[in-house]
C-alpha cells in the first residue's frame, strides 16, 4: 500500500509541477534557443511512458529507501540525486550532440530536474507516513 501511495502521489504531484513548468518555459527558455528542433506537436506515447516510469523510480530509489530510515530528507536527497543524473543524463547528451542545445538550458534543466524530484519524493513520504499514522 506504502508504494502505491507514494506512486500515485509522485505522479499527481509531478504532472502538475511538469505541466506548469512546461507551460511557463517552453516559449521563455526551449523555443528560443532550440527553435525548429522542437516537433509542432508532442509526440504522447514516448512522453505517456516517461510520466508513468519516472515516478516508479523516484518511489524505489528514493521513497522506500526513506520510509525505512524515517526520514523525509532521505526521500528529498535520494531522489534529488536520481533526478539531477536523469536529467543530466538527457541534458548533457544533447550538449554533446546537437547544434542547438546550449550549457544554460542543460544547467537549468538539470537542477529543475533535481528540485522536482526532490519535492515530489517529499511530499509522497509525507503522505505515506500520514496515510499509516505514522
Amino acid at each position: 500500500m506504502a508504494y502505491l501511495i507514494a506512486y500515485l502521489t509522485i505522479l499527481l504531484v509531478f504532472g502538475v509541477i511538469d505541466a506548469i513548468w512546461l507551460s511557463q518555459m517552453a516559449t521563455r527558455l526551449y523555443k528560443p534557443i532550440l527553435g525548429d528542433m522542437l516537433v509542432d506537436n508532442i509526440r504522447i506515447m514516448p512522453a505517456v511512458i516517461f510520466y508513468l516510469a519516472y515516478p516508479a523510480g523516484i518511489v524505489h530509489f528514493a521513497v522506500m529507501p526513506a520510509l525505512r530510515d524515517g526520514t523525509a530528507l532521505t526521500a528529498f536527497t535520494s531522489a534529488a540525486l536520481l533526478g539531477a543524473l536523469c536529467y543530466a543524463t538527457y541534458d548533457l547528451t544533447n550538449y554533446a550532440t546537437l547544434k542547438n542545445w546550449t550549457w544554460q538550458v542543460t544547467v537549468i534543466d538539470i537542477a529543475y530536474g533535481a528540485l522536482t524530484a526532490g519535492v515530489c519524493a517529499a511530499l509522497a513520504f509525507v503522505a505515506v507516513q500520514t496515510s499509516l499514522g505514522r
